[in-house]
């Protein structure tokens, strides 16, 4: 069965890196994007993913604020944070959300862990 993917970054480079390694692995799977936090949101109202990545520092909404929002409204889709930011206060948010946060640069390794993530391996 085939499963829908919203990629959030504001970095275009990240939302294509993340998007070929998911499409290499999973080619069945539907790719959506987002610049902002308030855009997913946006998208997440009309069609709600399965799965989701969520970059932190992205213009006007915090993608960990975004994240929240989110994760309250549908506590089932399965959202992993990719941020540069690793320091233990955005670890230890990640957690609390109920999530993972996998470090950034975006590279076939890191996309395999959010992979593992949502599929439960």
């Amino acid at each position: 069965m085939s499963k829908k993917l919203l990629i959030v970054d504001d970095s275009k480079m990240s939302r294509i890196f993340i998007g070929q390694h998911v499409k290499a692995a999973h080619p069945d799977w539907v790719i959506q994007e987002a610049g902002t936090g308030e855009e997913a949101i946006s998208l997440i109202e009309n069609e709600l993913p399965d799965f989701c990545t969520m970059d932190i520092n992205m213009p006007g909404m915090l993608g960990t604020e975004a994240a929240k929002l989110i994760l309250a409204a549908h506590p089932d889709i399965r959202l992993v944070i990719f941020s540069a930011n690793v320091q233990e206060s955005y670890q230890n948010e990640a957690r609390e959300l109920g999530t993972i946060l996998v470090p950034k640069p975006v590279t076939q390794a890191s996309v395999g862990l959010a992979l593992d993530y949502f599929l439960g391996v």
